[in-house]
């Protein structure tokens, strides 16, 4: 039962995807923002989890009551002042709150949950009655779904679809009701905004606001050498002879992931700024970062940082240059650990000494093409890596985590060649809908580059559709793309392509 209705709730969210009109989309919207919360309380609901909601039924019901007027409330506002959604979401896409959940912990972002749910009810209510001031205008009558539409609804429906067979059900569960449909629904959500120069600038304004604050507790920690938060973290720091700061993030990799992509906004600035004044102040602000970045020493920040620079300067001078550049420094750094290992400290003949130079990412991906071997076409099911690469492997729960670390190989273990090729497919249409005429905008060449950086540190890291920046980062090049198609021969054209 809970796979079907897992099923139907991810049918639901990509029905908002693709949906044939906008009351359609709403509907199917809300159902699966509905469905979601239900699955995860039935499926929870005999552990102690739900102790205070079964003891203390009075107490639970006006914590809902209570939840439910800020919801409301918050709704009303942006039905009122939509623009304030956008800035919502980037106010709080970074702060996690640790759950439990099916025994284990979450780091959920429930903030964001909050704003995306008002944001829904603010879209689909006047959708579903008819209201003619929310009658299709040129905006939406624009969003038909295209290739990368239809491929997030297939993603999320074939997930869902192969928790039937998998070993794991509890996980995949939690990357559903957790990740994938309310991200569905931000991904829908931010896609219809009407961006503006002013909207993208105080977009902007927030998170680099955000970053420089979360910076500022990253250099609290290394200057007094305590963390906030994940003691896996804590622990590690201690056996090491380096420390590693996490800021408010639980990750010091996913805190670095997002400094990098807001350095690479703030490099387009840069790149294309005309007035002394702003770029030096950019700069500056280029400055902290980067050194708040360089004390998570997160190597796949490094690289999704220069990936998207190298990309932001291909889009703004000579994309054949910046790609050649970009693959002569990997062909010599190649060469350089293929003719001299030592000086990277590095053994080649030594399975141990490439597992320790790529923190263990080595056996987990060849952990994880040993499973891909075991059933190549369907895979072990969905959310299962962890479970399965500890069987295969005999090894403890310590050694093995989530995914591979590498997302290509964690698809393929668990959904085998049909889901690699649907995520083929699904980042094939996301980077040509991203990056054909992203050279023309300063805001969509900045989304370009940074989803490409994003993506290289899904490659070497993890977290591709779990992290809400890939769904926002696709939102809002669709939506800068569907303006720049709809408004190509209207003036205005200009004033956002040089946003």
């Amino acid at each position: 039962m809970t796979s079907v209705a897992l099923i139907a709730c991810a049918a639901l969210a990509a029905g908002a995807l693709v949906g044939p009109s906008s009351r359609v989309r709403a509907g199917a919207l809300l159902g699966s923002l509905v469905l979601a919360p239900i699955i995860l309380v039935a499926h929870i609901w005999d552990s102690s989890q739900l102790d205070t909601l079964r003891d203390r039924p009075a107490v639970a019901a006006i914590g809902i009551v209570l939840g439910l007027a800020v919801l409301v409330a918050l709704a009303r506002l942006l039905d009122r002042r939509p623009q304030l959604f956008p800035i919502a979401v980037v106010a709080t896409v970074p702060f996690r709150v640790p759950i439990s959940a099916g025994g284990s912990t979450a780091n959920l972002l429930l903030p964001l949950y909050l704003v995306v749910a008002a944001g829904a009810i603010a879209y689909a209510l006047p959708r579903l009655r008819g209201d003619d001031a929310v009658a299709e205008d040129g905006a939406e009558a624009e969003d038909r779904p295209g290739a990368l539409e239809w491929l997030l609804g297939a993603t999320l429906v074939l997930y869902a679809a192969q928790t039937i067979s998998t070993a794991d059900r509890d996980h995949a569960l939690e990357q559903l009701v957790f990740f994938y449909v309310p991200f569905a629904a931000l991904f829908l959500l931010l896609g219809r905004v009407r961006w503006s120069a002013d909207l993208l600038r105080r977009c902007l304004l927030v998170l680099g606001a955000l970053a420089l604050g979360l910076v500022a507790v990253g250099f609290y920690e290394y200057a007094t050498k305590t963390l906030l938060l994940n003691p896996k973290v804590i622990a590690s720091n201690q056996f090491e002879d380096y420390f590693r700061v996490n800021s408010l993030f639980f990750d010091p990799n996913i805190y670095g992931r997002f400094l990098a992509v807001v350095m690479i906004a703030y490099a387009g600035v840069l790149l294309w700024g005309r007035r002394a004044q702003d770029v030096a102040r950019t700069g500056l602000v280029l400055g902290v970062l980067w050194t708040g970045l360089v004390l998570t020493l997160s190597q796949s920040s490094f690289a999704a940082l220069l990936l998207g620079l190298a990309v932001l300067a291909g889009l703004r001078w000579n994309p054949r240059k910046a790609a050649l550049t970009a693959g002569s420094l990997a062909v010599a750094t190649a060469l350089v650990v293929l003719a001299a290992p030592g000086l990277v400290n590095l053994d080649l003949s030594s399975g141990k000494s490439v597992d320790e130079a790529t923190s263990g990412r080595y056996d987990l991906i060849a952990g994880g093409v040993g499973l891909i071997g075991e059933r190549p076409v369907l895979g072990h099911g969905s959310g299962s890596f962890s479970r399965e690469y500890r069987r295969r492997e005999q090894v403890s729960a310590q050694r093995a985590t989530s995914a591979s670390h590498t997302i290509p190989v964690t698809v393929a273990a668990e959904q085998g060649l049909v889901g690699l090729a649907v995520y083929l497919a699904l980042l094939a249409a996301a980077l040509s809908r991203l990056l054909r005429g992203a050279s023309l905008s300063l805001a969509r060449s900045v989304i370009a580059a940074a989803f490409l950086a994003l993506l290289l540190h899904t490659m070497v890291y993890a977290a591709f559709l779990e992290d809400p920046l890939s769904w926002a980062l696709l939102a809002v090049g669709t939506a800068l793309w569907r303006h720049e198609r709809a408004s190509r021969n209207r003036p205005e054209h200009d004033a956002l392509a040089t946003a």
